[in-house]
């Protein structure tokens, strides 16, 4: 027997959650010492209790994400509208670092699940799908590869297999993030005093002195937002016309840039750019995208991932952990940066783009202001690895086949 909750009630749903979230937090500081981002406690929690539901009575219980997308893309157009041409300039070297060595792992991440399905005695392939396919790629990529991987290799069950071995990253990731940060802290010079309020708005480290919120700025917020949407489609859209595909949100994200660069220098009007309001929307989108993406995980799907997959998923979150450990927080400059960005690193190694954002804004909360992070991971993690993956994908599948 399956329930479908409404489009409108999962939506009030997730803002429950989010709420449970931040009171977990307050109570539980376990939570707060690991960095674990408040919609992770509380929507891998309600996700725990729709999966004991499951098992119980058989009573599947599933959420309509209408509005979970169009959350992700207000996010990515409020830091889009952030990044002046000045910041992203100052970002340019450490892009070019962060995205070498991050096509390096991608590349250990496919040779360890090559590696592991054939010490296991599985097909080479299934370990593809168990690396970049499904763990860097998320979701979105490895329903886009499974048909090409059953059809053409003859894996069978390859969607099902990439899907899973999503779901079950998307957990790891979110969980690994806070824990990275927290101990390399520890090796990074003293962070700033500033901030560590730990019931600070992540988004506001991008906050400039200014006039408080008000209904009219909150509207103005709004609408500028909604412009960026409208642009970044009619971006996708032109970029599939040309044979290109780009996620909507990278799109929204270059909208705002492009946006926040032409229009305050053409016209003097009051720019939403590092507002107390846009700090306030970026903050709930997120939060509500990631309640909502949490609280949705179907945990039962996962009860055909047999001891092998699970396996090569073990070996894969020790790899991701030890990569961010000893070669980003090395590369990026081992400060406390770079150790932030170590947190992002952990959320999109073998989840998505939204957990890597929510790993950094849990660590911010905490110990403060990062804003370089925040700038420079989702260009990396979000445009440039899309493409990186599809191409290295394709490499490995030359070889193994």
């Amino acid at each position: 027997m399956q329930i479908q909750i409404g489009a409108f009630a999962s939506f009030n749903i997730a803002i429950m959650v989010l709420a449970a979230g931040k009171l977990l937090h307050r109570r539980f500081q376990p939570l707060r010492e690991f960095n674990i981002p408040e919609p992770v406690a509380s929507g891998l929690l309600v996700s725990l209790l729709l999966g004991l539901v499951y098992a119980v009575s058989g009573l599947e219980v599933g959420f309509d994400l209408a509005a979970r997308d169009f959350l992700l893309l207000y996010f990515f157009a409020g830091i889009g509208l952030n990044a002046d041409v000045r910041t992203l300039r100052a970002g340019g070297r450490p892009l070019l670092i962060l995205l070498a060595v991050t096509v390096a792992y991608i590349v250990v991440q496919n040779l360890t699940g090559v590696a592991m399905a054939s010490l296991l005695g599985l097909d080479p392939l299934v370990g593809l799908l168990t690396g970049s396919v499904s763990l860097v790629g998320g979701h979105g990529t490895a329903i886009a590869w499974g048909p090409r991987f059953a059809e053409l290799h003859g894996v069978q069950s390859a969607v099902e297999i990439g899907a899973a071995s999503a779901t079950f990253g998307l957990i790891l990731s979110a969980l690994m993030g806070g824990p990275i940060a927290r101990i390399l802290i520890r090796r990074a010079p003293p962070v700033p005093e500033a901030g560590r309020d730990p019931l600070r708005d992540p988004m506001a480290e991008t906050v400039q002195p200014g006039p408080p919120i008000t209904s009219f700025r909150l509207m103005a917020t709004l609408f500028w937002l909604n412009v960026c949407l409208g642009l970044g489609q009619l971006i996708h859209d032109a970029l599939e016309a040309m044979g290109r595909n780009l996620p909507l949100f990278v799109c929204a994200l270059f909208a705002g840039i492009l946006l926040t660069n032409t229009i305050p220098r053409l016209v003097r009007i009051p720019w939403p750019a590092h507002s107390a309001a846009l700090a306030v929307v970026s903050d709930a989108a997120l939060g509500v995208f990631l309640a909502m993406s949490l609280m949705s995980l179907q945990l039962w799907t996962l009860q055909g991932l047999g001891g092998p997959l699970l396996a090569i998923l073990a070996v894969q979150f020790l790899i991701a952990f030890a990569y961010a450990l000893l070669v980003v927080f090395r590369v990026m400059g081992r400060d406390y940066q770079a150790a932030v960005i170590c947190a992002g690193f952990g959320g999109f190694s073998m989840g998505a783009t939204p957990t890597a954002m929510a790993n950094m804004a849990a660590v911010t909360q905490t110990y403060g202001p990062a804003a370089k992070a925040f700038l420079i991971l989702p260009l990396v993690s979000g445009f440039f690895v899309d493409i990186s993956n599809s191409l290295v994908i394709q490499r490995f599948i030359n070889w193994l086949g």
